[in-house]
């Protein structure tokens, strides 16, 4: 038999929502931990869940290992080898790296859900959350992050 502890019963939950701007600058993967760590610690969360959303189909958001800037790279070049920079796609009116980016956003995903635990995200000890940009030139990515709990 096992057993489950409330931790937080009778706490009162809240609902915070926030928006972070990101300037990439091309094709890359962008570690954005540091921002969100930021943001739940100035507003005093204690426990609950986080929620991070790429409002972009051509962006996407990604929680991968922040030690080994060779991991980035080698998860770069396998979204070029699953969707290759090709004139062949239908969708072409915004670029030969458009239509990649949906395909790489679609295999990547656009949102995360990250408890939060004592005030902090539960991230491994090797885990960061990356904001992944599949196109080449410059954009400002909208971040919305959404904690629910107390």
């Amino acid at each position: 038999m096992h057993t489950v502890t409330d931790i937080n019963e009778g706490l009162v939950n809240r609902q915070v929502s926030a928006v972070v701007e990101i300037c990439t600058n091309g094709q890359g993967f962008f570690e954005i931990t540091a921002e969100i760590k930021k943001w739940i610690h100035g507003k005093h969360f204690i426990d609950g869940l986080l929620t991070v959303f790429c409002g972009h189909t051509s962006a996407s958001l990604t929680i991968q290992e922040n030690a080994d800037p060779d991991v980035q790279q080698d998860l770069l070049e396998a979204l070029n080898r699953l969707a290759p920079r090709r004139d062949s796609y239908r969708h072409h009116y915004e670029g030969p790296d458009d239509m990649p980016a949906h395909i790489r956003t679609v295999l990547t995903g656009s949102s995360l859900s990250v408890p939060v635990s004592c005030g902090k995200l539960t991230l491994g000890t090797w885990q960061g959350v990356y904001l992944i940009e599949h196109r080449d030139a410059t954009h400002r990515r909208n971040i919305i992050l959404q904690f629910i709990g107390c």
